[in-house]
């Protein structure tokens, strides 16, 4: 039987730095988790062995939830034979789905396992998906810059296959799997998994006349993606998967988004009865999920429902790419020791806290609070107070790891947020959340002994025993002593929702029979999931199909003869190989629709809403010409700005 899932099962797909973080994400409410395995991973830092690979999928798959392993770099002729036995062991060690960008993978056997289009494919048109989903890929990870209506359209094209959507986390400043600027200066591939994140450094921003127009701004350093507003309308447009970016983030990260994304999704499924779950259980927090209490670069729901020339243009972190955390107090005075605050509504501050603010020169700086001490109303005049305080605000004096003196630009009046809630953290390192399977239990007895059965609804175990029956001595506690042991199923992933046990029970049941067959029950309820899991097969891939585009050049990354020959069977001419076998003189090294136009109010499409910023610059400095980049060891950069193009964007090359 296919593992394939219908279109209308939802999907909460998280990230694995491990395995213990993957399974950290079964309990916290995800229907599946991607992890990196051995090798060949598009990050290269969180490689995993194969026997940790079947550790979570035994885990995983007690909840019928899945494992997918990321097989997503491009692979040399020397690397493809080593990458196509690693897709077999992955197979073997339980993984239920390979994410892979290489098309040389399909041009020799492959396991019985799903396979995915990773979104380094640079999925962005109904025509690549849908020749995709016909040369065997069950699932496309369509490109984060994509709007609701180009999802959709998407969706129209497909058959069965699934579209899996980034809904949170990092963004790529540039189409996934056509950034090449990394690979150009540092000869560090992104699309080998070793991306140097060029793009979250500050860069001068200039015309070509060398007027300046930023200095040290992260003008290529996006927000965070946060959809979490958008769900059923990502929903609506097509979208069967929600993936939460962040395979190199820690423990702490998956719990929180996991959770928050599994009480918003569980929102929806109760409302919409057209829809179901991907997967089996219910998960309990021992905390309140907030995104925004983890790492995080602020918040862009990016392009998703297109550009809109009249909103201010936020995508950009352009102060910083680091954490900053959220704005939780104002500096009211300060000593050779300590910093007295005024707390925001609703904030409280613990030792332990990590602490940001913006220096004179707009550079963000930290500290680290070392103790905390409430002020007295009474004593809201500290010294050196500049005026009387109009507001009620708490205020607290914190004592930081460091010399006041030492806090640069830190002064009366600057804000302060927090990028390390310790009390937050604290929640999050243990035991945060319990997933359970809710199962109906019901007991019944014989002339010659005694029956239980416990069901999920879909599967049943069941357990009997012989035995000479006796009446018991009081009724009415033997039955409730019966009801309460069966429902003893706490180290188990079962939670029992009802246990039914005959009103007119006279028959004497023992403890000690009583649990071995619940154990015995709970044991073939375990083996028939087991038994009833749909199982991978092989994909079935059209060697017909044409491939949408003609002429191929190094964008089609093509890495290896057999992925050329991929191309060449479906009807394309690839003209040169991958970036990394042959770099190209002044080739486009980025393709964005993020625009540095429109993050420093520059953008020609907007000004006609915003006439003020003519007061700052003339006319001309709104003409789509070029602008330079330069960064701080001097590599100067050409953005050019495709205002014609539908959808407007940006390509930046090396000057």
């Amino acid at each position: 039987m296919n593992q394939q899932l219908p279109l209308n099962a939802l999907e909460l797909l998280s990230p694995a730095r491990d395995a213990d973080v993957g399974i950290a994400a079964i309990d916290h409410g995800a229907d599946a988790v991607y992890i990196g395995g051995p090798s060949f991973g598009a990050r290269a830092a969180a490689g995993n062995t194969l026997e940790d690979i079947a550790r979570l999928a035994d885990y995983a798959h007690r909840y019928n939830a899945k494992v997918f392993a990321a097989l997503n770099t491009l692979f040399t002729n020397e690397e493809l034979p080593q990458a196509r036995r690693l897709a077999f062991e992955l197979a073997a060690a339980g993984a239920d789905v390979l994410i892979v960008q290489d098309m040389g993978l399909l041009m020799g056997e492959l396991p019985a396992i799903e396979i995915h289009a990773s979104t380094q494919c640079d999925i962005r048109t109904p025509e690549k998906a849908a020749f995709l989903e016909a040369v065997g890929f069950s699932q496309i990870v369509l490109a984060r810059e994509l709007s609701f209506e180009e999802i959709a359209a998407v969706r129209a094209r497909l058959r069965s296959a699934r579209i899996e959507f980034f809904v949170h986390g990092a963004l790529c400043v540039s189409y996934s799997g056509r950034c090449f600027m990394s690979e150009a200066m540092t000869r560090r591939s992104a699309n080998r998994g070793a991306c140097s994140q060029l793009c979250r450094l500050p860069y001068d921003v200039e015309t070509l006349a060398g007027e300046a127009l930023a200095r040290r701004s992260h003008v290529l350093s996006l927000k965070d993606n946060d959809q979490s507003a958008h769900l059923e309308a990502l929903i609506d447009a097509g979208v069967s998967s929600f993936k939460i970016e962040g395979r190199l983030k820690d423990a702490a990260y998956v719990k929180n988004v996991t959770a928050f994304y599994r009480k918003k999704l569980d929102a929806i499924l109760a409302r919409r009865k057209d829809l179901v779950r991907a997967s089996d259980g219910r998960s309990e927090f021992t905390f309140e999920p907030a995104p925004e209490k983890v790492f995080n670069r602020g918040a862009t729901d990016y392009f998703v429902r297109g550009k809109h020339f009249e909103e201010p243009y936020e995508a950009a972190a352009l102060e910083s790419p680091k954490h900053t955390g959220a704005r939780i107090a104002r500096v009211v005075a300060k000593d050779a020791k300590t910093v007295t605050v005024e707390l925001f509504d609703g904030v409280e501050l613990a030792n332990g806290d990590g602490l940001t603010y913006l220096d004179d020169h707009d550079e963000v700086r930290g500290l680290a609070v070392n103790g905390v001490e409430a002020v007295p109303l009474s004593r809201t005049r500290a010294r050196g107070t500049s005026s009387n305080r109009a507001s009620h605000r708490p205020l607290v004096r914190i004592t930081p790891s460091e010399p006041v003196f030492r806090l640069e630009g830190l002064s009366v009046g600057t804000i302060l947020s927090r990028n390390r809630d310790h009390a937050f953290l604290k929640q999050l390192a243990g035991k945060s959340a319990r997933r359970r399977v809710p199962v109906t239990v019901v007991f019944t007895h014989h002339e010659d002994g005694l029956d239980l059965v416990i069901t999920d609804g879909v599967a049943c175990g069941s357990a009997s025993v012989a035995m000479a029956l006796e009446k018991p001595s009081d009724p009415e506690k033997n039955r409730k002593t019966l009801a309460t042991n069966l429902q003893k199923l706490g180290d188990t992933i079962f939670e029992a929702e009802s246990v039914s046990v005959p009103e007119n029970l006279e028959v004497f049941v023992p403890a000690s029979v009583a649990n071995a067959l619940r154990r015995a029950a709970v044991a073939d309820l375990a083996a028939a999931r087991e038994a009833a899991r749909p199982k991978p097969v092989v994909p079935v891939i059209d060697r017909t199909v044409p491939y949408p585009e003609k002429v191929l050049g190094f964008t089609a990354n093509v890495a290896n003869d057999e992925a050329r020959r991929f191309y060449e069977a479906h009807g394309a001419r690839v003209t040169a190989p991958a970036f990394e076998i042959r770099p190209v003189r002044s080739a486009d090294l980025m393709t964005c629709r993020h625009c540095v136009r429109a993050a420093l109010s520059l953008c020609p499409k907007m000004l006609r809403y915003h006439p003020e910023w003519l007061e700052k610059h003339p006319r001309e400095y709104f003409r789509p010409e070029p602008l330079i980049l330069r960064n701080s060891a001097g590599e100067r950069f050409e953005a050019q700005f495709h205002c014609r193009r539908s959808p407007c964007e940006m390509t930046i090359k090396k000057c």
